[in-house]
């Protein structure tokens, strides 16, 4: 043993100097392999648990999206089941109507006395008549033939309202005879390209035979009409007289209002499908693949289909509303769901793409993966950093001894393995990472905890967000989509509107808002010499002002076309729509009735938009005058008229408050000055120019900014009585 600087070499004080460094090396060897065990076992355990929250997220999502098609896409398809079957009642009753008249007719001949009947009068277009058609080689003249149809007369006045309320494309009723009476608008459609008047046999058709042999109530194939070579069906009913066969009572009903439904309710992700009783589409969006429209010999029977899961849907569908099924065909997924409509054997289905409804669930694994990166990137960043620290650690613990080094590592060890169990653990119902006291060791370990916690806490409200927005997306689209189309369908939207009255030019347009609004605007002939102009605007938004606005309409209408002056009319749907009206909803009404053919009019304002006149050679100018409250602020308040006078060539606009307050991005808005000075870039043109113009000034004005109310507009163009 040598001593070197008061430092024994190979002594006692060497050997526990080594010893003691032997331990320490030891120790410092352990605890490196436990940190490096821990380290990897941590990111092992960062993986599985990434892989174990991934597939809660889908499987949680996917609960979640089944919940809401299965309560959403039922109820829609149930809802337009109904509505299509309440439609085809609608066409059985003026049916049933009619023969209930017949079969008065027959029972008491006596007590009628003959009403004159005549052929198709190309001149009366646009006007609804009651026609007389026979079928080849009869004779009209033949006193048998002639008494016929004197009584079947009688029945004119019922064909000709059932044409026009019902929304029937045309009545009619039939004798054995050869011998029909038809009531429509369009009489010029019986008419070759030479002028002859076509003979129709219509004992020979589907509808008369279907009717006769049945024996009761019967609907037609989709067929196309004789006259229009529109598509449609045809309801026809027998009546019985004497225990024989005494006429056949029909009516037509043309499916275009069905297939613009369809394409209205079908985007790139949901479609709806309407079969007949034979098991064919006959509607749907699709011009290709399994759901398109094929001709009757090359459709397929879907209830006989290869694919069992379709058959089973549809053969259920025609008995009873079916449950949410999935169905695969053609290399895609679908959740479809029918409803039988039972009045007329058909059923419709719906379908939405499955892509569809994974993309939240996709959205989800793409945002938890993108929080699970940060986190990591964190992790790594303080991991490099306490790499560092480790190694002063272990530096400065192989100097301080091996107890410094063991309470080291039972201090990090410890820890960790709280936190794998308590990862381990999650799952299910269980998703959430909480802190504890354990856990907060005012280091990295730490700051991994907090990172679970919070990636946890993070993924349940982004679960929750996507429950609501999803449920409230579904609830929304569907009321506006109803909302919408119900609303378009109740706005006359033809033009030229009256083609065979040259004594005035009229066209009117609505430009809805983002919601469904209660602008609306209407105008019909209530005689032959007067024609009644309406635009009104109902307070709200949304699918209840929508339905007031239709109700608002209807009964504007019916007291008009009963003989009420504007004034009359007013009060009278005042005090209805008062009734019940727990919204407190109120219309602005500007109603005015033109006599055709000396221009004089009888004009109501009901809180109201003032309108703006046109006089020949001038210009257009805002009448002002007072005006009466809005409709169904207050019961039994009175509702004052003025006269006005439209010379020929004068010109009346109407509009709502969406036209003088639409607003740019500066919050200014239109204004009625801008808006004359947009009717009199061309004052003489025709209506359609004079609303594109003032439509082209608001575009111009607002520049892009978003549009917050309907912009509805009306003009009329009087040119004077004929010559």
């Amino acid at each position: 043993m040598k001593k070197i600087n008061n430092i024994s070499i190979g002594g006692i004080q060497q050997k526990i100097f080594n010893l003691v460094l032997i331990m320490i090396l030891l120790v410092v060897a352990a605890y490196t392999v436990v940190i490096i065990y821990q380290g990897n076992h941590l990111k092992q355990l960062v993986t599985e648990t990434n892989e174990k929250q991934i597939q809660s997220i889908t499987a949680i999502t996917s609960q979640v999206m089944d919940g809401v098609i299965a309560s959403t896409l039922g109820r829609s398809t149930q809802m337009e089941a109904k509505i299509a079957d309440d439609m085809f009642e609608g066409v059985a009753n003026v049916v049933r109507m009619t023969a209930d008249y017949a079969e008065k007719l027959f029972e008491a001949p006596e007590n009628y006395v003959p009403f004159p009947v005549s052929f198709p009068n190309a001149a009366d277009d646009g006007k609804i008549s009651v026609q007389l058609l026979t079928a080849e080689g009869v004779d009209t003249e033949a006193p048998e033939i002639a008494e016929k149809v004197g009584l079947l007369g009688n029945i004119s006045p019922l064909l000709s309202a059932l044409y026009e309320n019902s929304g029937v494309s045309s009545c009619y009723i039939a004798l054995p005879d050869g011998v029909m009476l038809l009531a429509d608008d369009h009489p010029s459609s019986k008419y070759t390209e030479d002028g002859s008047l076509i003979t129709f046999p219509m004992t020979e058709r589907d509808w008369y035979k279907g009717a006769a042999e049945s024996g009761g109530l019967f609907f037609t194939d989709v067929v196309t009409d004789v006259f229009t070579g529109q598509i449609g069906i045809m309801c026809a009913i027998p009546v019985y007289h004497n225990g024989e066969l005494a006429a056949v009572a029909g009516a037509d009903f043309f499916l275009d209002q069905i297939s613009e439904g369809v394409s209205a309710l079908s985007n790139d992700n949901s479609m709806t499908i309407i079969v007949n009783e034979k098991g064919h589409i006959i509607f749907s969006p699709q011009a290709e693949g399994p759901f398109a429209v094929k001709p009757g010999e090359e459709a397929a029977d879907l209830r006989k289909s290869e694919n069992k899961e379709l058959s089973a849907l549809v053969n259920q569908a025609f008995l009873e509303p079916t449950d949410i099924v999935t169905v695969e065909t053609d290399g895609s997924r679908y959740y479809m769901t029918g409803a039988p409509v039972k009045s007329i054997g058909w059923t419709i289905l719906t379908a939405v793409d499955k892509k569809a409804t994974d993309q939240p669930a996709v959205m989800m694994e793409d945002q938890y993966n993108v929080i699970l990166n940060d986190a990591l990137a964190t992790y790594n960043k303080n991991l490099s950093s306490a790499s560092r620290t480790i190694v002063i650690l272990l530096i400065v613990v192989t100097i301080l001894a091996l107890t410094g080094a063991l309470t080291v590592a039972k201090r990090i060890v410890k820890p960790l393995e709280a936190i794998t169990r308590r990862v381990q653990n999650l799952g299910g119902n269980d998703l959430q990472f909480k802190m504890e006291d354990e856990f907060r060791t005012d280091d990295e370990i730490e700051i991994l905890a907090e990172s679970f916690a919070n990636l946890s806490a993070k993924t349940l409200q982004y679960i929750d967000q996507v429950k609501n927005v999803t449920a409230e997306k579904e609830r929304i689209g569907a009321e506006l989509n109803m909302a919408t189309a119900i609303q378009a369908s109740q706005l006359p939207r033809l033009f030229p509107a009256f083609p065979n009255r040259p004594e005035f030019d009229i066209f009117a347009s609505m430009t809805p808002a983002k919601e469904v609004g209660g602008d609306f605007y209407d105008f019909f002939l209530i005689d032959d010499d007067h024609i009644a102009l309406v635009m009104a605007d109902v307070s709200g938004k949304g699918v209840p002002a929508a339905l007031f606005m239709m109700v608002s309409r209807v009964l504007i209408k019916s007291h008009l076309q009963n003989g009420d002056s504007p004034s009359e009319a007013l009060a009278h749907v005042n005090d209805q729509l008062c009734e019940g009206n727990e919204a407190q909803f109120f219309v602005t009404v500007w109603l005015g009735v033109l006599e055709i053919s000396t221009g004089k009019g009888i004009a109501a304002n009901a809180g109201h938009e003032h309108p703006a006149l046109r006089r020949a050679n001038g210009e257009y100018g805002l009448v002002m005058y007072r005006h009466s409250p809005a409709v169904a602020t207050m019961e039994g308040i009175p509702f004052r008229q003025h006269e006005f006078e439209l010379h020929p060539g004068d010109s009346l606009f109407v509009y709502t408050d969406g036209v003088a307050e639409a607003t740019n991005k500066d919050d200014e808005l239109f204004g009625p000055d801008r808006m004359l000075e947009a009717l009199n870039r061309q004052p003489d043109a025709k209506p359609e120019v004079i609303l594109s113009n003032v439509m082209d000034g608001i575009n111009e004005f607002v520049a892009g900014a978003e549009q917050f109310d309907d912009i509805t507009m009306l003009c009329l163009k009087y040119i004077g009585p004929k010559a």
